[in-house]
C-alpha cells in the first residue's frame, strides 16, 4: 500500500457509481443515483445534454434509443437525438421499462456491463418491487437539476461529464455552471469532460468548481498537462493505464505523476475487484465503477488489512 496508516481506506478513496448505480438501476435515473446511495457511494457520476428548448438533461447517449421507449412514442421523428426533443417530450418517455427486459435476459444475452451481475447481486440489490417499478412507465429522464437536488438531499457529491464531443452544443457548459451557481453548489460538483477546452471555460469562470481532464487515451506527461489548463483531477479509462493490456498489469506511472502534483486521480470504469486492488495499490483517489457495492466491498478488505 502507499502508506501504512491506520486511516480507513473509504475515508481517502471515492466510490463513485458510474451513471449511479448502473447494474442495479436504469441509468442516468433518480432511480439510479437513489440507490448509489443506499449502496453507501461517495459520489455519483453522470452524463448531461441540451435539449431543443435548452433544458439540461441527464443521458449519456446523445440520441434516446437505447434507454428509453422515444421510437414507441415518437415512431415518425427523423432524428432521436436529445438535441432535436423538447423537455415536455422528453418528460414522457419510459426510461426504466428496457433495463427490466434486459434483466429478465439470460446473463450472455444482456449488455456487456450487466453480463457480470451474479445471482447474489440481483437478490441483494434489486428487489420485486426495485423490477416492478423500473417496469411500470412511470420511470423519467432527469434534468440535471432533479438530479442536484437529489443528491444534494442525500449527501452525494456529483460529477457532471459535459458531453460535448461530437454534437459540441453551445451554451452547454455555461447552463451547467449558471445552474450550480443558482444552487449553491459550487464545491459539491466535480465537471469533468473529454472535450478539454470546456474544462478551461469552467476554470476561466469559476475558481471554485473542481475539474478533471477525462481521457481514454495514453497522455505524455498528464501531470503538466493538468497543471497547463488548471484541472483538478485525472479521469483515465482503465485501457490506457494498462489494464487491458497482453499483460494486463498496471503501468502506474501516469498515477504516480498526477499524485505527486497533489492532484486526484479516479479511473472509470472499474468492476473487476482484482483491477480495483491494482489501482488502489497505485495510489489512486477513486474508483468509477458500474458495481459500486464491489468497490465497497474491496475497500472495506483493504481497510481493514491496514487497521
Amino acid at each position: 500500500m502507499p502508506d501504512n496508516t491506520a486511516v480507513k481506506l473509504r475515508d481517502r478513496i471515492l466510490n463513485i457509481a458510474h451513471r449511479g448505480a448502473r447494474a442495479f438501476a436504469p441509468e442516468n435515473t433518480l432511480e439510479a443515483f437513489a440507490k448509489a446511495h443506499t449502496i453507501g457511494c461517495d459520489m455519483i457520476e453522470l452524463d448531461v445534454h441540451l435539449s431543443a428548448d435548452n433544458e439540461i438533461i441527464v443521458h449519456h447517449d446523445d440520441n434516446l434509443l437505447r434507454c428509453t421507449d422515444v421510437k414507441d412514442k415518437f415512431p415518425d421523428r427523423p432524428s432521436y437525438f436529445i438535441s432535436d426533443f423538447y423537455f415536455e417530450e422528453l418528460n414522457q418517455l419510459d426510461a426504466g421499462s428496457w433495463f427490466a427486459r434486459e434483466l429478465a435476459l439470460p446473463a450472455e444475452s444482456r449488455q456487456g456491463f450487466l453480463q457480470s451481475l451474479t445471482p447474489e447481486e440481483f437478490a441483494r440489490y434489486i428487489s420485486p418491487q426495485d423490477l416492478a417499478r423500473y417496469a411500470s412507465g412511470t420511470i423519467n429522464v432527469p434534468t440535471l437539476g432533479q438530479t442536484l437536488e437529489l443528491s444534494r438531499n442525500l449527501g452525494l457529491w456529483v460529477n457532471i461529464e459535459l458531453k460535448m464531443l461530437p454534437r459540441m452544443y453551445p451554451g452547454l457548459t455555461d447552463a451547467v455552471l449558471d445552474l450550480v451557481d443558482e444552487m449553491g453548489l459550487q464545491t459539491d460538483v466535480l465537471i469533468s469532460s473529454f472535450d478539454h477546452e470546456q474544462l478551461r471555460r469552467v476554470r476561466q469562470r469559476s475558481p471554485a468548481v473542481q475539474t478533471a481532464v477525462l481521457t481514454n487515451e495514453r497522455l505524455a506527461l498528464p501531470g503538466e498537462y493538468l497543471q497547463r489548463i488548471g484541472a483538478d483531477a485525472f479521469h483515465p479509462g482503465t485501457e490506457p493505464l494498462g489494464l487491458h493490456s497482453l499483460t494486463r498489469t498496471l503501468d502506474a506511472g501516469a498515477v504516480s505523476a498526477v499524485r505527486k502534483l497533489d492532484k486526484r486521480v479516479n479511473v472509470w470504469t472499474c468492476n473487476d475487484k482484482d483491477e480495483m486492488r491494482q489501482l488502489i495499490a497505485a495510489g489512486v483517489t477513486g474508483l468509477i465503477s458500474d458495481y459500486p457495492n464491489r468497490v465497497r466491498e474491496v475497500l472495506d478488505e483493504l481497510g481493514a488489512m491496514i487497521d
